[in-house]
């Protein structure tokens, strides 16, 4: 059996605004993220960077949409 997974990034070329992101938000959040291995980290620090991104992502395109 197959695996699907949906956690491609349809447009290669976010790969690295989405990267940037996380690092900016990690950096604001005061979360030491450094480039490889983060195990150093806990599940809730990770979870909070990624749950910040979505929130920011969202904001960006509910700002577009109303033509702000």
């Amino acid at each position: 059996m197959a695996s699907n997974n949906s956690n491609r990034i349809n447009v290669p070329e976010a790969r690295q605004a989405l990267s940037n992101m996380k690092y900016e938000i990690a950096n604001e959040m005061g979360i030491n993220l450094t480039k490889g291995y983060n195990g150093n980290l806990s599940a809730k620090e990770n979870g909070s960077i990624g749950g910040m991104m979505v929130k920011r992502m969202i904001e960006d395109y509910q700002r577009q949409a109303s033509g702000k």
